[in-house]
Order: structure tokens, then sequence, then C-alpha cells
């Protein structure tokens, strides 16, 4: 298959080594250019050793000096999205886009009638779903293995980047409107809740199922960030499957610029789901990356970062639907129940009632 010319579209922090490294070493990419927010952005890039990928200031100025380019990945703020979107739209680029389009549902809408309209893939960066143990779990409860499945536990908790990518902590930026989260409650919608549509999307795909109520709690926030860090989920699917969810950002880490070094032992990430039936129970660690220790302050601990399964997974789905006019699994039709039910996690913090979703 002939490899697709793809770029990095807004990179907004020089720390997306899994991107650098995919983009790199796939043979099914041939990476073209990536335009950087900042020259300072673009100077962490090439501390990367990637002097040969040619980096830009502007999109557009990209974009209009390599009109070879067939794809990009769009790593931008998350209220930047929609117009980059349509800006790829127009000039027929297939996008790559991270896991939160937007949270502004008419936005989304617009989204789904530009890109469908113009011809172009559009896959949102859930890795998850090429994860070689979701694809074990799903085999077996294919298998009915557990027999009636009737809970449904899942963690994605990690540290959080605030202090490295700064828009991440700015609700304007990141969940694109300043709502309070609650009367009385000096915090803002755009925190740990948006860095983890994950596990809402898993229990999906894993169940078969839609949600059919949430209800949500935010905890006493351990940084000085305006954004909740801790949050907790429960409900029902609409199949009855009972679920508790945890996206919060509960791991520590350093306040550095950039985001190396900055983990803590044990993990600065852990996505564990577990399922039970009536003939058994599946405990799951889907990520469990090496760790060792670098002798630095505080007892540090340095992840080692892999070339995951599932990143070729997601990668190699991209590139077939580009080249034989597929459309990916998490495409913005799917992928909008699972932003829709999680507005609905906001709306139920801030009642503090059960929202069902329509």
């Amino acid at each position: 298959m002939k490899p697709v010319k793809i770029a990095i579209l807004s990179l907004t922090h020089g720390h997306t080594r899994k991107y650098f490294q995919v983009l790199s070493e796939n043979p099914n990419l041939e990476w073209v250019a990536v335009s950087a927010e900042s020259e300072a952005v673009k100077e962490n890039f090439y501390t990367y050793g990637y002097t040969q990928i040619p980096c830009y200031l502007s999109d557009e100025e990209m974009l209009d000096a390599h009109p070879e380019i067939e794809a990009v990945v769009i790593a931008s703020a998350n209220v930047r999205h929609l117009q980059q979107v349509k800006m790829c739209a127009q000039r027929g680029i297939h996008i790559l886009s991270m896991k939160i389009p937007t949270f502004d549902m008419d936005e989304y809408q617009e989204m789904i009638e530009v890109v469908e309209k113009a011809g172009v893939v559009c896959q949102v960066e859930l890795e998850m779903h090429y994860n070689p143990v979701i694809s074990r779990m799903k085999e077996l409860l294919r298998q009915n293995a557990l027999g009636n499945v009737v809970g449904f536990n899942a963690t994605n908790i990690t540290l959080s980047p605030v202090f490295a990518f700064p828009w991440q902590g700015q609700p304007e930026m990141s969940y694109g409107k300043r709502i309070p989260l609650r009367e009385g409650d000096a915090r803002f919608r755009g925190g740990a809740l948006c860095d983890h549509p994950h596990i809402f999307d898993m229990i999906r795909w894993l169940t078969g199922s839609d949600f059919d109520y949430v209800y949500a709690e935010v905890g006493p926030n351990i940084r000085d960030i305006e954004e909740e860090d801790i949050i907790l989920v429960n409900g029902k699917m609409k199949n009855g499957i009972s679920f508790l969810l945890d996206p919060s950002w509960s791991r520590h880490e350093e306040k550095v610029p950039t985001p190396i070094d900055w983990d803590f032992f044990p993990k600065r990430m852990e996505v564990n789901i577990n399922i039970s039936g009536d003939k058994g129970v599946l405990l799951s660690d889907c990520f469990g990356p090496n760790l060792w220790h670098n002798g630095k302050p505080k007892d540090r601990y340095r992840v080692q970062y892999v070339y995951f399964d599932e990143w070729i997974g997601l990668i190699d789905e991209f590139v077939g639907c580009i080249r034989n006019g597929g459309t990916p699994k998490i495409n913005l039709r799917w992928h909008k129940k699972t932003i829709e039910v999680m507005n609905a996690c906001y709306e139920s913090v801030r009642t503090g009632q059960p929202v069902y979703i329509k």
C-alpha cells in the first residue's frame, strides 16, 4: 500500500513522542512536515532529533508549502478543532483528530457535516480499541466466558498535563467555554474528565450498549488549578449493566516545562478494566509499561516508552480507510455519543442529580 504523506498540525508542545515515533517508523506513513504553536515549541521539537522535518509557525504556511500532504494529525487545543477540521476538509486533507473533537454539540454536528460532504476520513485518536488486552477482553465477551455481565469498573487515572500543556488548564481552551462546575464552586469544566474519554468509549465498545444514566461527583482538588482533577462517575447502561468509572488526575507529577522525568512510582498512567458476570470476573491492566529508577531526586521513576501495539493498529486502520475508502471504527458519528455522556457527567455535577441520556 502506498504510504500516506502526513503532517502534524498545530503542535502545542514538544512532547508527542508517541506520534514522533509512529510517524517516523511506520512504513505506511511518510512524515512531511510539522506546524508548531510557538517558537519555543518549534525549538523543543528539534531537540528530539527530527531536524529533517520542516517545522512552520503557521498551519496555512505549512499546507501551502506542501500541497503533497494527504493527512494531518490535529494536535491543537480543543477549542481550535472545528476551524482546523473545516480548513482540512476544504483542502481534501484526511484527519486524525485528538480524542476530544469538541464539547460543543452544535460544533460537533458541523464537523460531521463538513467531513462527510468533503469525503475525507476523520478518525478520532482513541487507541485503546487497538490494545491487545482490549481485543482479548472483547473476544472473551463474545464467547460469553463471563456469562451474563452485570458490572463494569474502569479507571483511567493519570498525572495532570496542565503544567506542561497550559491550554489544558484553561477552561476556554479545554472545554471551549468558562462554565462553573456548580453553584458555589470556584472551579470550571475542562479538567480531568476532558482528558479521559477512553473508558467512556470502552464501556460502549465492550458491552455493545449505550448509556442509560450517569451520576458524577467531583472531589476536592489536589492541585491548584481552575478545573476539576478528581471525579468519579457511576450509572447504568441501557442493557442493565452497572458501572463505576474513575477518570481522575490522581497521579503526582513534577511541574516542569516539558513532561520528561516527571513520573513518580508506581505509574503515571493506569487503565484498568474489571468486568463481572454471573460466571466469573475478568480483571485487566491494559497498560503495563516497564519502569526503572533513574536515580534522580524525589525517588522518581521513568517509564519505558515503547511503540505500543495499539498505535500500529490505529495507523493501519487510518491508512487503510484513506487508501480503500473505508470508515474508521472511531469516527465522528460513533464518538459523538461518548462526548454527549461526558457532558451529561458535568450536568450531573452541576445539579447533584443523575442525568438520563436520551
